[in-house]
């Protein structure tokens, strides 16, 4: 029998896609809101004695309830399983305390998310590229962790734009292993600044590790916010004598105007970024480009 699939509101596009596939099947929800901001939902469509696929991302806190009411529901309802796919897992910065008094809230959005009832056959939860790799044990009970990595989008997108000549790059020592990890399965070299943090988003780069003089740099990052430490570090490739710089991120978020911030830099060809995060349907400018992870999704489930 196909696996059955919902999706929240806001990953409905991803949803779609993976309905391409011959062994997945739509369930559908009837969604909507009160007048005071209360959602409503139905499912339409019976999950008992089915295998049940949930796509939603916990881009905001509205998000994560959505997706932890429906599948509560999904499971009431009788699912023989429950696989939920979280293509962005939205509360990596605060995945640790440095400062007493401070809350992990990736951890207690974790603990929320193992709550979600079981079903017959227990619970998975997919998560993609996670900006630290601790993460998936925050995950409690029967609700059982996997993290997928999304190397095959990312080696083809460098290999696309730089052939077999370039310089894979990264934003700071954090994501070096990562990083150098796919310059060695693409045969180039590896590349990485050093930075401090100074407050906030803000940083300061200090050295560079590599030779990049007449090479065409592609820097990656799992995660772009506002594109500060993207724009960073290509100043110092560029100064470094890069002579075409690309970027690719797992996760795309451009918030605070961050992808009109990178364009604007001057030093950069073209963002790549994968669809897991659904701010990237709202941008329509060919400065981005956009590669989607329901492929990888299809063989995961």
């Amino acid at each position: 029998m196909k696996k059955l699939l919902f999706s929240t509101t806001d990953y409905q596009y991803l949803g779609k896609e993976l309905l391409a596939y011959d062994h997945i099947e739509h369930g559908e929800v009837h969604t909507e809101l009160f007048s005071d901001g209360e959602r409503y939902q139905k499912l339409l469509t019976n999950t008992y004695g089915r295998d049940v696929v949930l796509v939603g991302g916990t881009i905001n806190e509205a998000a994560t309830l959505e997706l932890y009411d429906l599948a509560s529901a999904i499971v009431t309802y009788g699912a023989n399983s429950l696989t939920l796919v979280v293509p962005y897992f939205g509360y990596s910065t605060m995945e640790r305390s440095v400062a007493p008094g401070e809350v992990v809230t990736a951890k207690t959005r974790a603990r929320l998310l193992s709550s979600i009832p079981r079903s017959n056959k227990g619970n998975k939860i997919l998560l993609f590229d996670l900006h630290t790799e601790g993460l998936p044990h925050y995950f409690e009970g029967h609700l059982f962790p996997v993290h997928v990595y999304c190397k095959e989008v990312i080696l083809q997108a460098a290999q696309e734009v730089g052939g077999n000549d370039f310089v894979l790059a990264s934003t700071d020592a954090g994501r070096a292993k990562w990083v150098e990890s796919l310059a060695n399965e693409l045969g180039v070299n590896a590349a990485f600044v050093l930075k401090r943090r100074l407050q906030g988003d803000q940083t300061e780069i200090s050295a560079i590790n590599a030779d990049v003089a007449g090479k065409t740099v592609i820097i990656y990052d799992d995660m772009i916010r506002s594109g500060g430490s993207i724009i960073n570090a290509a100043k110092v490739y560029k100064e470094a004598g890069a002579s075409k710089i690309f970027v690719i991120t797992t996760h795309g978020l451009f918030v605070q105007n961050g992808l009109a911030k990178l364009k604007a830099c001057g030093l950069i060809e073209k963002v790549i970024t994968t669809n897991t995060h659904a701010n990237v349907n709202g941008i329509k400018d060919e400065f981005l480009e956009v590669k989607s992870i329901a492929n990888q999704i299809s063989r995961v489930i």
